[in-house]
Formats: C-alpha cells, sequence, structure tokens
C-alpha cells in the first residue's frame, strides 16, 4: 500500500470512529510505526484535514453544523475542577477546549474535547498523575470553556448550573 492509500484509509478510519483513536492503535491497524502515523497525520493536517490531536489519541470532529456553542468564562479551585467538567456533560455538553488571555502570551489554547464522565475521569487522572498542570493556573484561576450542545436550551442549563455553583464569571472586558 502507498502512503497515499494508507492516509486515504486512516483518515476514513479517524472519520468513522466517535471516540479518540491511539497512534498505537492506528500503527497496529496500519502496520507500520507510530511515528510514521504522526507523519501521515501531520500529512493530512497540512492538506486541511480536520484532525484534533488529545490525550487520548487523534479524532476528527464531529460536524458541528446541527451543534450550538458557546464560551463561559469560569474561575474556580483545582479541587472543582471535575465537579466543573462533569456539570456541563451531565447537563449534555461537550467541553471543546480551554484557553486563557494570558497578560504576556496572549490566547493559550488546549482541546479537550470531553464528552461524558469517562472522558472526566480520564482527564483528571492525567492532572492527578502529574502529568500536566492545569491551564488555567497561569491566570489566577481564570479560564474560558468552548462548550456544544445540541441546541441553545441546553446552553442555557449548562450556564444556570454552573453559575449555581460559582463557577461563573460575569464578563465584562475579559
Amino acid at each position: 500500500m502507498s502512503g497515499e492509500e494508507r492516509r486515504n484509509k486512516l483518515l476514513h478510519y479517524l472519520s468513522d470512529n466517535d471516540r479518540p483513536v491511539s497512534g498505537t492503535e492506528l500503527a497496529q491497524k496500519f502496520g507500520v510505526s507510530r511515528q510514521v502515523i504522526v507523519q501521515d497525520i501531520a500529512l493530512l493536517r497540512s492538506g486541511h484535514a480536520e484532525i484534533i490531536a488529545t490525550n487520548r489519541g487523534y479524532l476528527i470532529p464531529p460536524s458541528q453544523a446541527a451543534d450550538t456553542s458557546r464560551v463561559f468564562k469560569c474561575r474556580h479551585t483545582d479541587e472543582q475542577t471535575e465537579d466543573e467538567l462533569n456539570c456541563i456533560v451531565d447537563q449534555g455538553g461537550t467541553v471543546i477546549d480551554v484557553f486563557v488571555n494570558h497578560k504576556i502570551y496572549g490566547r493559550i489554547q488546549g482541546d479537550m474535547n470531553i464528552r461524558c464522565r469517562r472522558d472526566v475521569k480520564e482527564f483528571m487522572n492525567g492532572i492527578h498523575s502529574g502529568k500536566s498542570a492545569l491551564l488555567k493556573n497561569v491566570t489566577s484561576d481564570y479560564h474560558y470553556h468552548t462548550i456544544s450542545a445540541d441546541n441553545e436550551m441546553i446552553l442555557n442549563d449548562i450556564e444556570k448550573e454552573l453559575a449555581k455553583r460559582g463557577y461563573l464569571v460575569a464578563r465584562k472586558g475579559d
């Protein structure tokens, strides 16, 4: 199989999966090294394929055409992070990303794609293992989430629940 054929099959394989697929799994599936998969993903991205790298693997995001999204400004302690994320997914939202507006570096963003409590647990395990720290910690706990949902009513419910728990920050001048 040529590299171009492999990349086409790789793109279709990712499109057919609604979960992140690890580089190791892809390497085994296509009989190549993980490094070849990383290079293939880079080539596909340079060809404008929308492929997201998450901490659980590669993912082609579902079409956002029918989805609605909103950015929420939040602030809470590290200990409240899991509750914040569960609050969002329990209401039917997907946490697309997290970003901060750093006074020196500008906007710093990380993809999350957290859709369910299992995703929250995996994310929190990564934080608790010491692999990395929460992005909000560089801006005194202030951070933003882009959240998508099937409709505005779900986003309104998420907003109410975040406000009720004290996580939502009024957006003035950001």
